[in-house]
Formats: C-alpha cells, structure tokens, sequence
C-alpha cells in the first residue's frame, strides 16, 4: 500500500468544486420530491458528494491486485454514500439508530441517489482516464517510432557521408608518387594540402553538423592538391564573407559539389577553367555555390549519384525546406547550389 499521502493524491480544488456544484444542482433536482428544504437536500448532498469523492480518490490511489482499479473505485462510491447519509444525519443532530427504523425510506433514498449519481459521475472519470490512457500509449508510439526512424536516419547519414569519392584520396597519392620522381617542391606542395583536407575532412564525416568555414577550408585545400596536379587549366577563388562562415551547415556536401566541378567540368575541358564558390544569405536562407566554367554537370543529366546523394541528405534533414539547385553558367559552365534555412 502506498503511504497515506500519496492516497490523496489528485484530490483537488477543482474537484472539490466541481462535485460541489454537481451537488448543488443534484438537491435543487430532487427538491419537489421531499418536503426537505433545499438547504437540508445540500447538507445531505455535499456530505455523500465530499465522503464519496474522498473514498474514490483514495482507492484509485490504491494498488490492489484482488480487485481491479474500476470495481474499487465502484465500490467507494457505494460505501461513501452510505457514510456521506449517516453524516448528513450527525450534521443535522439526527440518532444514527433512528435513522435507519423511523427514517429508513429516506437514508434509502438518500444513498439510492447518491450511489446513482456517483456511478454516473465515475463512469464518466474512468472513460476520461481511459481515452487519456489511450492517448499517452498512441504518443508513446509516436515518440518510439520518431526515435527509429531518427535511428535509421542517422544510419543512413552516415552511409551517405562515408560515400563521398573515396578514390580521390588513392589519386591523390598516386600523383604524389608521381611528382616526387619529377617535381619534388610540386609532391611537398600536394602533401601539405593534402594534409590540411584530411584534417578538415575526417572529423566531420563523424558530425551531423559542421559549419561553413571548416567545409570551405577542406574545399581549398581538394582545390590546391588539383591545382598542382592540373596546373594552368585551373583556376579557383572562394568569395565568401566572414560573418557566414561560422554559420551551421551539413557536412561533405560543398565538397561533393567542388568534386563534381573539377570531374564534369574543368577535367573533360582542355581550356584554363575557373571554380568560384560563393555564399550569400537573403530572406532567412543561406545559398551557397560552386561555379564552374567548364563543361559542368550538366542540369538535364541530375548530376549522377554524387548529387542524387546530396538531394537525399538535404531532405533527410531539412525535409522540403532545403534544396539543391542546378542552373546554366552563362557563357559556359554550371551553378550547383545548396540553399539551407539560415
């Protein structure tokens, strides 16, 4: 049995006000049918009504396995009314024994009405606890199926981030060994930006989240290790202003974006070519770009699967407020943009 005050728990004021204004209107009801005062019915009243809701509080407190809650609760109603009809008879200065020879009729009556009412008023409370237990299960549900499918989203996340290009990194150190047989200052060049993306790039395929400056950073230094390896055909800058880079953005997606500018776009072109990453912020949402004066991913092609793998993740977190935009690069070339809530 739990301690006596946590028995009379959920015994409120409201509740207090609530079965008195359920007695209130119950005496002026019956008021015809004695020959009782009103004020005399609401003594008789609010002493069941107070003594029921006593009993009612406590045994749905109670934790009993021999008895369900509900036929407890039932039953306090009937032994509350019995002894809310013997205490209106002690408040009025009646004898208990006459009560129950002289005046049996009228107890009856009294506990008849009470134990009716009350039962009314209890099935009602059990159907509301009922529906708000039916309720608090539906969003349990809920929350045990938003936290799978949060599960199953990160999974997928992280599968997505651990497919960005990983046979650049083999490329790059092919050319490497390449150019420490013939441009030595070129290979310690490659390295050390090889080095600075690797530093960018490993811990941020372990976060949900990073923010712009660290991806531009990783961004650059992929540029310097093609711009050694491609020399004059390519050419970068990245106009981007400092207020905006500290702001948050996903991981690995402006590099997937870089990557695909160099392979679609500047790579298949034998002219010098230029990449410019840009980043703005207009009406709430940042808008960051990579512009490409070569052939470009082309807008009808989609990208292939480097961009299908960004679209997926941008709506895995940001649902339909994030998007990747793929437009022509007037005179030659193409803008693929991310835009994310700001």
């Amino acid at each position: 049995m739990n301690p006596p005050a946590s028995l009379l728990e959920g015994l409120t004021v409201r509740r207090f006000l609530a079965v008195t204004a359920l007695c209130a209107a119950a005496a002026l009801a019956v008021l015809r049918l004695f020959y009782n005062t009103y004020w005399d019915l609401l003594v008789s009243a609010l002493c069941v009504g107070y003594t029921s809701m006593l009993l009612f509080t406590m045994a749905g407190n109670l934790r009993h396995r021999a008895m369900p809650r509900e036929a407890m609760q039932v039953l306090a109603v009937v032994v509350g009314s019995f002894l809310g009809t013997v205490l209106a008879g002690i408040v009025k200065g009646r004898d208990v024994s006459q009560m129950f020879h002289e005046r049996l009729s009228g107890v009856m009556i009294t506990m008849g009405l009470g134990i009716g009412v009350g039962c009314v008023v209890v099935a009602g409370l059990i159907l509301r606890e009922k529906h708000a237990r039916d309720q608090a299960r539906i969003l349990r549900a809920e929350a045990e199926r938003h936290q799978l499918e949060k599960s199953v989203l990160e999974a997928r996340l992280a599968l997505m981030q651990a497919q960005v290009e990983p046979h650049f990194l083999f490329n790059t150190l092919a050319n490497v060994q390449h150019l420490v047989e013939t441009d030595p200052p070129g290979a310690a060049r490659v390295l050390e930006s090889l080095i600075r993306y690797l530093r960018a790039a490993l811990p941020q395929m372990r976060e949900a989240s990073t923010n712009l400056g660290r991806e531009l950073d990783m961004a650059r230094a992929f540029l310097e290790i093609h711009q050694v390896r491609m020399g004059a055909r390519l050419d970068f800058a990245i106009d981007v202003p400092e207020t905006l880079k500290v702001r948050a953005f996903p991981p690995m997606m402006l590099i997937s974006l870089v990557e695909n500018a160099v392979k679609h776009g500047v790579d298949p072109c034998c002219e010098c070519s230029s990449i410019v990453i840009r980043a703005r912020e207009e009406a709430g949402r940042l808008r960051v770009s990579v512009a490409d004066t070569g052939d470009g991913v082309r807008p009808k092609t989609g990208g292939g699967v480097g961009l299908a793998n960004i679209r997926e993740r941008l709506k895995a977190l940001y649902g339909s407020a994030a998007h990747l935009v793929l437009e022509e690069n007037a005179p030659r070339g193409v803008v693929a943009s991310i835009e994310v809530p700001a």
